[in-house]
C-alpha cells in the first residue's frame, strides 16, 4: 500500500514536537463527494456491521476475550443511557443479544453511558458501565452499574449486582478500566470529579450491593500542575504489568498531562515520572504503552492534535524531573482528530473519528506510519454530533482487540458496531514479538505472568 505524507501535515507536527520526529499520515481518497472519505485499505476486511440505534448514540466498546465467550459490549450514550450486548460467535453475523436502559431515563441530563468494561473473578463474569449525568436530573452521583453475565448467551440469567455512587463527587465517571493485579485481585478504576482515580475490588462492590462507595481499596491522585483547570481530575487512564520490575503501574491522563504511579500497594500508590509542559497540552486524553513500558502514546482531544510518542525511559530512571517533549507523532489527516486506541506492539489500532480504524506501525516509535485503515462513518467533514457542527468529533469511538485470533472491532458514534481483521495479523502474544506478553486484555485466572526463565 502506497503511502504519502502531506507537507502541510509535516509542518503541524513539526510546531508541535519542537522539530522532533516527524507526523505520518496516509492519502485521502478525493475520487468521492467533497469532505466525505469511503472505503479502506485492501488489507482490511469488513466482517460485518450492525447499526444499532446509533444516530449519535454508540459510545465506547469492549470484547471479551475467551473464545468461548464470543461477547462485545458497548454503551448507549444520551437518552436514553445504557448498554447493549453483541454476539459475536459468528462474527460476520452479529446479533443484538441483550439491550438495558436505565430507568427514567428522559429524565437524566448529559453524557449518560459511556463506557462498558467487563471482569471475571472467582468463576463469575460481571460487565460494568461507566455513567455520567448532570445536575438537573437523577443520578447525578451515580458512575458504575455492575451486571452478572455468567450465564450468557441465556440473558434471562443477566443480574444487576450493585451500583456504585460517589455523592462527595456529583457528576460521574467519564472512564473505567478493569485489571487483574498482580497480589490477585480483579480491579474497577473510575475516573471521578475530584483529583483522584478510584480503584474497587470488585468482588467487595459484588458483596455490598447497592452499598454506593463499597469496595474503594485505593485511590490515585492527580498532581496539582501548574497548567491545571477548574477540574482537576483525570479523564481515562491505563493500568499494566511492569515485567522487568515486578510492579503494578498505572498512566493516567488528565489536568496537567500524564502521570505514571507504582500501584502495586494499592494504599500507596508513588508517583513515577510524568509528561507536563508539553506545547500544547493542558489536559491529557488518553495514555497508553507498548508491553515494555517505555515508549508511551498519548492523545490530547482538540482537532489537529495528532498522536504524541513520548520516550519514557529519562523520566523512569530519574534523569529527569518531567518529560516534556515527544519522540514522534501520528495523525491520519492532520485536519482531523485520533480518539481512542489500543497496543499490540507493534501495532497501534486507532478509533479515529472521521477517519474510522486506523492501523498504526510503531516499530520505530519515532516514525510510526499507517498500514490499514476503513472509514466506518462516511461523515462529512466538521459535521460533529458532539460540540455540534463545526466539531470533528464524529465517527469513530471506541476500538478493541481480541488478542486470540485478531479480531477488531469499532464503536462508531453514528453507524454502530463494525467488526474488522487484517490480513497477516490472526492474533497477538508478546512473546512471540520478543516483548512481554502485556496489553489491555487480562488474565483473568491467573494474573500479571512473570518473565519466562531464560532458556539454557
Amino acid at each position: 500500500m502506497k503511502r504519502r505524507i502531506s507537507f502541510v501535515s509535516m509542518a503541524i507536527a513539526a510546531a508541535l514536537l519542537g522539530g522532533a520526529g516527524r507526523v505520518a499520515a496516509q492519502a485521502v481518497p478525493t475520487d468521492v463527494i467533497p469532505g466525505v472519505k469511503t472505503g479502506g485499505s485492501r488489507n482490511i476486511k469488513v466482517l460485518s456491521h450492525l447499526p444499532l440505534d446509533s444516530i449519535e448514540k454508540t459510545a465506547d466498546i469492549t470484547i471479551e476475550q475467551e473464545l468461548s465467550r464470543p461477547y462485545v459490549y458497548t454503551a448507549h450514550r444520551l437518552t436514553p443511557s445504557g448498554v447493549d450486548i453483541i454476539s459475536i460467535k459468528d462474527p460476520t453475523k452479529p446479533q443484538l443479544l441483550w439491550s438495558w436502559r436505565i430507568e427514567n431515563a428522559q429524565l437524566h441530563r448529559g453524557a449518560g453511558s459511556l463506557n462498558p468494561m467487563y471482569l471475571k473473578s472467582k468463576g463469575r463474569y460481571y460487565l460494568t458501565n461507566a455513567f455520567q449525568f448532570q445536575q438537573g436530573g437523577p443520578d447525578v452521583d451515580l458512575c458504575a452499574v455492575v451486571w452478572d453475565v455468567t450465564g450468557l448467551p441465556d440473558t434471562s440469567k443477566i443480574k444487576e449486582l450493585a451500583r456504585i455512587r460517589i455523592p462527595q463527587a456529583p457528576g460521574g465517571c467519564h472512564e473505567s478500566y478493569s485489571y487483574k493485579h498482580s497480589n490477585g485481585q480483579a480491579l474497577l478504576l473510575t475516573s471521578t470529579m475530584s483529583a483522584y482515580a478510584n480503584i474497587y475490588d470488585i468482588d467487595q462492590v459484588v458483596a455490598n450491593g447497592q452499598n454506593g462507595h463499597a469496595g474503594l481499596v485505593g485511590q490515585v491522585p492527580i498532581p496539582d500542575t501548574a497548567n491545571g483547570g477548574s477540574v482537576r481530575a483525570y479523564h481515562d487512564f491505563y493500568v499494566a504489568y511492569d515485567e522487568a520490575n515486578h510492579r503494578d503501574v498505572f498512566y493516567g491522563a488528565g489536568v496537567g498531562g500524564y502521570f505514571i504511579y507504582d500501584v502495586t500497594d494499592l494504599k500507596n500508590p508513588k508517583l513515577l515520572t510524568s509528561i507536563t509542559g508539553v506545547a500544547g497540552v493542558q489536559r491529557g486524553h488518553t495514555f497508553m504503552v507498548e508491553p515494555t513500558g517505555r515508549y508511551g502514546w498519548t492523545e490530547t482531544e482538540y482537532q489537529y492534535a495528532p498522536l504524541r510518542v513520548f520516550d519514557l525511559k529519562p523520566g523512569l530512571d530519574g534523569t529527569v524531573k518531567t518529560i516534556s517533549r515527544p519522540i514522534g507523532a501520528w495523525t491520519a489527516d492532520w485536519k482531523d482528530l485520533s480518539h481512542n486506541f489500543e497496543i499490540r506492539w507493534p501495532y497501534v489500532f486507532v478509533s479515529a473519528y472521521e477517519d474510522g480504524l486506523q492501523v498504526v506501525n510503531m516499530m520505530d516509535p519515532a516514525n510510526p506510519y499507517t498500514v490499514g485503515y476503513y472509514y466506518t462513518c462516511d461523515c462529512p467533514h466538521m459535521m460533529g454530533k458532539i460540540g455540534g457542527q463545526g466539531s470533528v468529533m464524529n465517527g469513530a469511538w471506541g476500538v478493541q482487540v481480541r488478542n486470540a485470533d485478531g479480531l477488531i472491532v469499532i464503536s462508531d458514534l453514528m453507524t454502530g458496531f463494525w467488526a474488522f481483521k487484517m490480513e497477516g495479523f490472526d492474533g497477538w502474544n508478546g512473546h512471540q514479538w520478543g516483548v512481554p506478553n502485556v496489553s489491555s486484555a487480562q488474565d483473568w485466572d491467573n494474573g500479571p505472568v512473570p518473565p519466562r526463565k531464560p532458556v539454557s
